[in-house]
Formats: C-alpha cells, structure tokens, sequence
C-alpha cells in the first residue's frame, strides 16, 4: 500500500502545480491591468487640474510664512521680472525688424548694383525680351572721335622749380 501512495502522491503533485503556477500569472496580469484602469480613471477626472496648471515660469511662490514686508519685497521682484520680461519682448521685436530693414535695403543696393553693371557693359548683357510697356527704340550713332594727347609732359620735369635745358631728341641732332 506504501508504494500505491507514493505513486499516487507522486502524480498528485505535479498536477496541482501547474495550475498554481498559470494562476500566479493570471493574477499577476489582472493587477496590473485592474492598477493601469485605476490610473486612466484617475487622469482622465483630474484632466482640468492638469489643463489649468500654471507654468513653471508662472509659478507663484507660497507666501504664508512670510512678513509683509517680504512679501512686498517678493512683488516688487516679481514685478521687475515681468517689465523685464517685456522689455526683452520689445527689444526682440525691434530687432526683427531691423533685420527685415536691412534685408530689404540689402536687396536693394544687390539690385543697383545689377544695374550699373548691366549699364556700364551693354555689350555681356543680353536682354531677352523688350520691355512691354515701352516702344523699342532705334538710335545710330556715330563714332566718337578722341583726340590723342599726351597725358604727361616728356622730357624731364622740373621739381624743385629751376629751369631745365631740354637734351635734343635723336631726331634733332
């Protein structure tokens, strides 16, 4: 009879472990599905709260344990801060606009000088298309003659005001 018990203990055993073991499981899941519904829950009823909080910078200090004298002091910083704040917000706006200014006058200048250059060498640039606006006109002209000059005195020049006795040219002599 010993040995039917233990054959019988034996197979007992394994069999109520394993449901055991899978039950662990299934608990295990269920609370931390029953703990992530419960903290949905929660969230979603106390969205508002979340929603209304102020921001960091916006943070108000509390000022229970404070004498009035820190508290006008705690104001007048707070205060400060905020014209300050204004200030920078200023000042950035009149820097974009500046750079804006610049930009255009820099694409101005960018656009005369297109222009001289296209003025002072007709000859490199080819229009594509006459203007629409104006008729397109035809002008001849003639040659311009230069009289050819020297530019500079030959022969030597006198610095220091004395005469100078001109040496004869090869073709004098």
């Amino acid at each position: 009879m010993a040995v039917t018990d233990q054959s019988q203990a034996s197979e007992l055993l394994p069999v109520l472990q394993r449901p055991l073991k899978g039950f662990r499981w299934i608990f295990a899941l269920l609370a931390v599905l029953l703990v992530l519904c419960a903290g949905g829950v929660n969230f979603l009823t106390n969205i508002e709260t979340f929603a209304e909080a102020p921001s960091a910078h916006e943070v108000v200090p509390p000022t229970l344990g404070l004498s009035p004298d820190d508290r006008d002091v705690l104001l007048g910083i707070q205060s400060g801060q905020q014209k300050t704040a204004d200030e920078i917000a200023e000042l950035n706006r009149n820097v974009d606009a500046q750079q804006a200014e610049l930009k255009r006058i820099s694409d101005q200048i960018a656009a005369l000088t297109q222009r001289i250059e296209q003025l002072q060498n007709p000859a490199l640039v080819a229009s594509p298309a006459p203007a629409a606006s104006s008729p397109p006109v035809r002008t001849t002209s003639k040659p311009a003659k230069r009289d050819v000059r020297p530019l500079k005195p030959q022969g030597p020049v006198s610095v220091g005001g004395a005469p100078l006795t001109a040496e004869p040219s090869a073709e004098q002599r």
